[in-house]
């Protein structure tokens, strides 16, 4: 049995590190290039496996070799992958990461067949015997339908949409989110920039700056994390490993979710365990982005160590 399942997206990367990000009529040098496996999904994946959580995948990919890549990486990595579907004759999506010198990334790609998961397909009874879901991007009303067998089953749900936020209706998946990851454009967007006192204000919330931390709204009011300076290489796949550190955190503090978004007050040592889940989250996110690509993300030790070192 699984601990966390993630779904969404699998992906085949192609990083290419380049002197600049070109505009319009103008050329970049590339540096170097780099393949791995990507999508929020798999990244969130193989971070909480890295970090010794026990996890499982719904998703797809193509029968091609990219898709046999993307999967035997996963698999390599300790994650389940009872729930990908391997669909015959299809094109695994594909993603080009532009990597600047500055480690900021612009993304180019093909869907492929990374949305193949449709709520016939799946298994719901999986589902129900996970402890929590993570929701990344993904077809609306697959979202929808994991989130509501979910929570129906008295699982803790986290949803992440991503870029194309404004581009689909996850209404329904958002509303039964306990926990909601975005970064400060898609949080403007997704809540017309009034996340506390909104209709989220019954749940977490946690906002991610990038290099600048991020900040965490509960019921129990709000909490701050600067975040950690390091040299930046590659921002790709820092927001997941974020995520991961902060479902595994509160998942060792089994309590806290559920005091967290109840009704009652809050306890002190619910509202000190977000607290860790915000440092944790956040030095996963930076020694990511210390790493070339999206799968990078550190091992638990590593995290204790680095966390050490700061203080």
């Amino acid at each position: 049995m699984v601990r966390v399942l993630t779904a969404g997206h699998v992906n085949w990367d192609v990083t290419l590190r380049v002197d600049r990000l070109p505009e319009a009529d103008c050329e970049a040098a590339i540096r170097s290039q780099h393949q791995s496996g990507g999508g929020s999904a798999g990244n969130v994946a193989t971070a909480l496996a890295t970090l010794a959580v026990d996890t499982g995948l719904i998703g797809s990919v193509g029968d091609d070799d990219n898709g046999l890549l993307a999967s035997r990486e996963l698999e390599a990595a300790g994650v389940t992958l009872d729930g990908l579907r391997v669909v015959d004759g299809a094109e695994t999506a594909v993603k080009y990461l532009l990597v600047d010198d500055d480690g900021e990334v612009a993304v180019l790609g093909n869907d492929g067949i990374n949305e193949a998961v449709t709520p016939a397909d799946l298994d719901r009874e999986r589902i129900r015997t996970a402890d929590h879901v993570h929701l990344t991007s993904q077809r609306p009303d697959t979202a929808a339908a994991i989130a509501c067998t979910a929570t129906e089953a008295g699982l803790t749900v986290s949803f992440d949409p991503g870029r194309r936020l404004g581009d689909r209706d996850y209404t329904d998946a958002l509303a039964a989110a306990d926990i909601v990851f975005a970064n400060d454009r898609e949080i403007a967007a997704l809540l017309e920039d009034e996340y506390v006192g909104s209709d989220f204000d019954d749940r977490i919330v946690a906002v991610k700056y990038g290099g600048d931390g991020a900040e965490v709204h509960t019921p129990a009011g709000s909490y701050v994390h600067p975040g950690f300076d390091v040299e930046t290489v590659d921002t790709a796949g820092a927001g997941d490993a974020f995520a991961a550190g902060f479902i595994a955190t509160l998942l060792d503090r089994v309590d806290t979710l559920a005091t967290l978004t109840a009704d009652s007050t809050p306890e002190l040592e619910a509202e000190s365990n977000i607290e860790r889940a915000l440092e944790f989250a956040n030095a996963c996110g930076a020694l990511t982005a210390s790493q070339e690509g999206a799968r990078s993300a550190p091992t638990r030790p590593a995290v204790e160590g680095f966390l050490r070192t700061r203080f």
